[in-house]
């Protein structure tokens, strides 16, 4: 059996187009989102959702967010009521402080910004652990990030959790109630559910790992 037919008995038995007929059509629902995608991402076709790391609004965001026509950028904005979460990454963010007063703790330093101001945080071998704080509490205090990925992938950046927000905590209560049947925040709810499917009682440590 010659080489050619080989390949096709393979085709065949798989019952799928093969690689090159894939990466085709990858290209071209790439250039049919560039041609027909979302141009502008309304503020009310996203939802604030309350996350380990406080309470955040994702406009761009790659995997899920398909139908805009930048794939390579995550775009949030971050609702600051008192304090972040605290985590680590390796840097090559973007703020733009939108409103309010507030300041971003880097590796242990205290920074302090206002609306109008651009927060960079740099790229870091062993990455920059950080949290944000609102330097008013009865205001709102608001910055938006920007994320370019490709960067974010070649630093082979992590997102690692070192402390949860009060705000999510809060909501939810304290470690010892992080089981499914406790849960009490309906939007945390679906990523508890989602996360710990087929689980009966998710241990509290697990919750709190990385990533």
């Amino acid at each position: 059996m010659s080489e050619i037919e080989r390949m096709k008995e393979k085709t065949k038995e798989r019952g799928t187009m093969d690689s090159y007929e894939t990466a085709v059509n990858q290209r071209k629902e790439f250039s049919d989102r560039q041609m027909k995608g979302k141009i502008v991402v309304r503020a009310a076709d996203r939802e604030w959702e309350l996350s380990r790391q406080g309470l955040i609004k994702f406009y761009l965001l790659h995997g899920l967010y398909k139908d805009n026509v930048l794939q390579d950028w995550d775009v949030f904005v971050h609702n600051i009521k008192k304090s972040s979460g605290r985590h680590r990454h390796q840097g090559g963010i973007v703020l733009y402080v939108i409103e309010g007063k507030g300041a971003t703790e880097v590796d242990g330093e205290v920074i302090e910004w206002e609306a109008g101001d651009l927060v960079l945080l740099p790229v870091k071998a062993g990455g920059v652990e950080h949290k944000h704080f609102n330097s008013d509490p009865n205001k709102e205090c608001r910055w938006i990030a920007f994320i370019y990925n490709p960067l974010f992938d070649h630093v082979a950046s992590e997102l690692t959790q070192i402390e949860v927000s009060q705000k999510f905590l809060g909501e939810f209560g304290s470690r010892d109630d992080f089981v499914l049947d406790k849960i009490k925040n309906k939007s945390g709810s679906k990523f508890f559910e989602e996360r710990y499917k087929g689980m009966e009682e998710p241990a509290a440590a697990a919750v709190f790992a990385c990533s």
